[in-house]
């Protein structure tokens, strides 16, 4: 572990993982583990660098941001960063706040085919069956032939179709905030979603939670989803109108496969737990075994750029 002289100033950089088991760490720094407990390792305000404990929620992450006045980086370990932006206005002037774009690309692209397919093979009824200790043969949608429409195209929604590749779809439709082309093919904007909405068997949400896109998955949108198509959210929760979403599937028209919610966690007796053709995981895209290593990976790669003075990847934003 690096450690700084104690008659100067130390630069602390708190981690959420230990510092022992974080190999190639850069010298010059004084690495203090910190995974949101009920007591700090050091003072906040001896803090450069701040990787933000991963899904603690707001209260807890922000906690000891109000005391770090020399904090120069907070690094998250979530693509989404709505959660540090209350926490923006008490960095000091410059200090930027990265996401970690990439980091959890394997685990939730993963999880989005693994519900795409659950949901259209149905096998939570299969599950149900072998409960009930009951052979019950079905015949169920496959992804092949089906038409994919991907809304979010950054590095997870890319992901998505590196996975979807193999699967026969008949095509992959891309949209993101602005248009763009690709190796792949275009990438649309978030306007043209109106007239592709129609044509898509399995409409996958992942783009990141802004002003934009809360509540975009509303009743339009889904109005204009074809009937029996399934909606996919490895998203956010609020990009979705619960209520509207409701209504598709207690009419029998939408199916929808839901890593997250609006509400989350979703409350016990919420109507959304047992509504027909629904498929729900408790937000667990990013948690697997992919994570670790990667976050690892993460947060050595953006100490060197910072102990050496250069540029940080992932900048959102950046304090005023």
């Amino acid at each position: 572990m690096a450690t700084a002289d104690q008659r100067t100033e130390p630069n602390d950089v708190w981690l959420p993982i230990p510092p022992d088991e974080i190999e190639g760490l850069p010298g010059g720094l004084h690495y203090v583990h910190w995974d949101a407990g009920p007591e700090y390792p050091a003072d906040p305000a001896r803090c450069v660098f701040y990787a933000v404990p991963y899904m603690k929620g707001t209260e807890v992450s922000l906690r000891p941001l109000a005391g770090m006045n020399r904090v120069r980086v907070v690094q998250t370990l979530t693509a989404g960063i709505e959660h540090m932006l209350p926490g923006l206005p008490q960095m000091p002037a410059g200090a930027q706040l990265c996401n970690a774009r990439g980091l959890h690309d394997a685990s939730t692209a993963e999880l989005a085919l693994t519900l795409i397919l659950a949901a259209l093979r149905d096998v939570p009824g299969f599950v149900r069956a072998q409960d009930a200790g009951e052979w019950r043969p079905d015949f169920r949608p496959a992804l092949a032939d089906k038409s994919v429409l991907i809304v979010g195209y950054g590095s997870i929604g890319s992901a998505i179709e590196d996975r979807l590749t193999p699967f026969e779809c008949a095509r992959v439709v891309r949209v993101a905030r602005t248009a763009r082309d690709t190796v792949r093919g275009p990438v649309h904007p978030l306007s043209d979603l109106t007239a592709l909405l129609p044509e898509a068997d399995v409409v996958v949400l992942a783009t990141p939670l802004t002003d934009e896109t809360r509540g975009l998955v509303g009743r339009d949108f889904l109005a204009r989803m074809k009937e029996g198509a399934l909606l996919v959210n490895i998203a956010r929760g609020a990009i979705v109108d619960t209520e509207a979403l409701l209504a598709e599937l207690e009419s029998g028209r939408l199916r929808a496969a839901l890593d997250v919610t609006e509400p989350e966690p979703l409350p016990a007796g919420h109507p959304l737990w047992h509504a027909p053709g629904v498929l729900i995981t408790p937000h667990v895209g990013g948690p697997s075994s992919a994570f670790l290593p990667r976050a690892k990976r993460l947060l050595r790669d953006q100490l060197a750029l910072f102990a050496a003075g250069e540029p940080l990847r992932n900048v959102v934003a950046t304090a005023g």
